[in-house]
């Protein structure tokens, strides 16, 4: 611990005991005697009271048990980067040598040195250094001018978490001195920001990814700063309280992912504002409390202009309960691939995998969906399924198979904006599909299907009636016993009077016929 205060005490970051705090308070505090120092901590639960004494207020704490008084000598300020880097990487795996004596010229004189050859490979060891953690290793600042520059010019990526970094300016005289670093983590030091732009400095001309979670920064801090990122790709700003409170105009336009993730102020009015980023392609939400999304300058069937290049969005421990979210997204121009995992419409539901089809089907252009692909059959699937799903509501609002007569109303089409393309795309849902079925009497569950081998022209086509929820593993089984023919040489297909022509391999054993969407009056195709 510190022996001697620093002359700037004030506003610095501390660590007790693996606690970290902020001072905002230097001096004696009667009645005990002795040097004091008033302090914020990180951890609201570590502290005793709001920074006030016998009825005296000597700082201020932003929660009513966050403040402590405690004895300078207890404190850690912590060390400059370049000792850090020294005390984390310098000859750390490796066993220590006998230092050696070798014989120097320097001028015309031999010199005796000890350790020379140890002092080498200490800096060449630092010059080669180009991913960098010193994550909690109570980092303070840069050091002493230009050491850094010095020591290890080419590090081209930091992780800086949970320091006692204090201000920006200090990450401004560490970062102009790497002019190679391209990732940069922040996370956990609590920093002050400028209120207006820094001065340009160059010190961030080649940073690509900035990690900023936790630090307390705010929107309008981000744009005040963002001026100095040129090229920034990746940007994260979880857990910050942020409020999005204008646009970005001249800023951030490279910006291709952002993380808001965590800020629970954040709500759909907010979220147009950054929606005209002309190059974010993944933007993450996560537990952010929101529940209902419109984009009004899309109406039923359009795509909206907002998020022009967004194709992920991560929307996971949320609170979307309605199905008319998922119809909103499908107005994004390129959203691929979306992350929706525990939120009230996905956990709700008792068959998660009808909730998966309904949200695949309601999302035209979707490739993966929670971290796994959708594959064409299954959007096949899907979309067969939602179309008879909601056939005999589609009917009752005013859809007919005849195309001039089919015409549902206003309402429907806004519950339901994909359903007309659906009709065109597979054909209007008939009479035989839409009866309602009873699902807990395995007759009304048994297909009627053709069995044919392609392959195989002596062997007659014959009918079989298969429960739809049969796996495909389980119909191989039925098939080697009738065929006398080893499980592992048959391959299964089919095909669909509504789609002639076309031939679906049924891929996966573990999946049943009705994931596949086979029907009364399908073929099956067995070749081995």
């Amino acid at each position: 611990m510190n022996s001697t205060l620093p002359s700037d005490v004030i506003g610095r970051r501390v660590e007790v005991n693996g606690e970290h705090a902020t001072v905002h308070f230097s001096g004696i505090v009667p009645p005990v005697a002795g040097p004091w120092l008033g302090v914020e901590w990180d951890n609201p639960e570590r502290g005793k009271h709001d920074g006030s004494h016998e009825g005296t207020v000597y700082f201020k704490c932003r929660h009513p048990t966050a403040g402590s008084f405690i004895r300078p000598n207890k404190v850690n300020f912590g060390v400059d980067f370049l000792t850090a880097i020294k005390n984390r990487y310098v000859l750390e795996d490796e066993p220590k040598e006998e230092e050696t004596e070798q014989i120097v010229i320097i001028g015309n004189k031999p010199v005796e040195t000890i350790g020379f050859d140890s002092v080498i490979k200490q800096q060449s060891q630092l010059s080669k250094l180009q991913d960098v953690s010193l994550r909690n290793c109570a980092v303070n600042g840069a050091g002493d001018q230009g050491g850094i520059a010095k020591a290890c010019p080419n590090i081209r990526s930091i992780d800086l978490s949970k320091n006692l970094l204090s201000s920006w300016e200090e990450v401004i005289d560490i970062a102009n001195q790497l002019k190679h670093l391209e990732v940069l983590n922040l996370s956990e030091n609590r920093l002050t920001f400028p209120s207006s732009s820094p001065s340009p400095t160059g010190a961030f001309s080649m940073l690509k990814v900035l990690v900023l979670n936790r630090t307390g920064i705010t929107w309008a801090e981000v744009l005040c700063c963002a001026s100095g990122w040129p090229v920034l790709e990746k940007l994260y700003l979880e857990s910050n309280n942020i409020v999005i409170s204008e646009r970005p105009t001249d800023v951030l336009q490279t910006v291709k992912l952002l993380d808001l993730s965590s800020n629970q102020s954040i709500d759909e009015n907010q979220l147009f504002l950054i929606a005209y980023l002309p190059r974010l392609e993944q933007l993450i939400l996560s537990d952010i409390g929101i529940s209902s999304i419109h984009f009004p300058d899309a109406g039923i069937g359009c795509k909206t202009s907002m998020f022009p290049s967004l194709q992920y969005l991560v929307l996971n421990d949320n609170q979307i309960a309605q199905w008319s979210f998922m119809n909103e997204l499908d107005k994004l121009q390129s959203l691929h691939a979306l992350s929706c995992t525990r939120n009230p419409l996905t956990e709700g539901s008792k068959d998660a995998q009808t909730t998966r089809q309904f949200i695949i089907a309601r999302i035209g252009q979707l490739r993966t969906l929670n971290k796994c692909a959708v594959e064409p059959e299954e959007r096949r699937g899907a979309e067969l399924d939602y179309r008879k799903a909601f056939g005999n509501e589609w009917k009752k609002a005013g859809g007919h198979q005849d195309p001039e007569k089919n015409r549902p109303n206003e309402e429907f089409l806004a519950a339901h904006p994909r359903y007309q393309a659906l009709c065109l795309k597979y054909g209007a849902p008939e009479d035989g599909e839409l009866k309602t079925q009873q699902p807990f009497l395995l007759k009304n569950q048994l297909l009627t299907l053709k069995i044919k081998y392609p392959n195989q022209l002596d062997q007659k086509v014959i009918e079989k009636q298969l429960p739809e929820s049969m796996t495909v593993q389980k119909v191989k089984g039925l098939l080697s016993r009738l065929l006398k023919v080893p499980v592992s040489e048959l391959l299964l297909s089919y095909e669909s009077p509504k789609m002639p022509g076309k031939e679906i391999e049924l891929e996966n054993d573990l999946q049943s016929l009705q994931f596949y969407s086979v029907e009364n009056g399908d073929c099956l195709l067995v070749r081995w």
